[in-house]
């Protein structure tokens, strides 16, 4: 079961996920990709682990989250993956192969034994970005957040803290 969700910067859908997560039973890991590369990001790293409750496993992972879904699919019941786009922007900044990295991970979510709780902003209602790399990163972000849905049992889409159900039984 892949429940995707997808929202808006600060739109409430890491809180959502996590929610929603620990209402299924059974061993839970959070596979979180965001980097500490500045004093911000570090406080807002801190306060995603304080609304985590001790029975998550944590594993931060900036790159090779399709082979991190592999390894530990099978040892836990609930995964929740924090977030799509700080992944792709991770990929970008290291120069990976972006479009086989998310065939990779497609193909990791899909075959995975367990319950997965994905999240991802939702970058392209805004206006055209200014210059080559952010049209880029929303072009990619889009891309990629349209083959997640696509193999998602469930997409919510989150705005101002309420979770709207776009796929799945109404």
């Amino acid at each position: 079961m892949i429940t995707f969700i997808i929202g808006g910067a600060r739109s409430g859908k890491s809180s959502f996920a996590i929610s929603e997560a620990l209402k299924t039973k059974g061993k839970k890991a959070y596979i979180a990709t965001a980097q500490a590369l500045d004093e911000e990001m570090k406080k807002r790293i801190e306060k995603h682990k304080r609304e985590r409750t001790a029975e998550w496993h944590a594993i931060e992972e900036p790159l090779q989250i399709a082979g991190i879904i592999k390894d530990i699919s099978g040892k836990y019941d609930v995964i929740l993956l924090d977030c799509l786009t700080l992944w792709l922007s991770n990929l970008m900044m290291n120069n990976k192969g972006i479009e086989k990295e998310i065939k990779l991970l497609c193909s990791a979510l899909h075959a995975a034994p367990c319950t997965l709780f994905v999240v991802s902003n939702e970058v392209g209602m805004g206006i055209v970005p200014e210059n080559e790399m952010a049209r880029r990163f929303r072009d990619m972000a889009g891309a990629l957040n349209q083959k997640v849905a696509e193999i998602a049992d469930e997409v919510y889409m989150v705005v101002a803290g309420i979770p709207v159900k776009i796929k799945g039984r109404m």
